[in-house]
């Protein structure tokens, strides 16, 4: 075997999330659901289920509630829903 020629590719990187070139979406999809999945269950909820939005009735009216009257169970859910936004819009080119 020549020497630096490895007869396999590269790894993937289990802190780096895999890049989406455009093609093969369907392995893609596999691949990135499994980083999500072992970075936080809660990061793969809130892609699968949308962001978490707290919203609360004044005067009548339905308005998002401040993050300051947010509990911390909520506060979290949030993050999660801002940690699969930098994943997401980080595997793109």
């Amino acid at each position: 075997m020549a020497e630096g020629k490895l007869p396999f590719a590269e790894s993937a990187s289990i802190n780096r999330p895999p890049l989406f070139s455009g093609v093969n979406y369907p392995f893609w999809k596999i691949i990135i659901k499994i980083f999500i999945e072992s970075l936080d269950l809660g990061v793969w909820d809130a892609i699968v289920n949308g962001p978490c939005v707290l919203k609360i009735v004044i005067d009548g009216k339905t308005v998002d509630k401040t993050w300051s009257e947010w509990s911390d169970s909520k506060s979290k859910k949030a993050q999660f829903d801002c940690m699969a936004k930098n994943i997401i819009t980080s595997t793109l080119n």
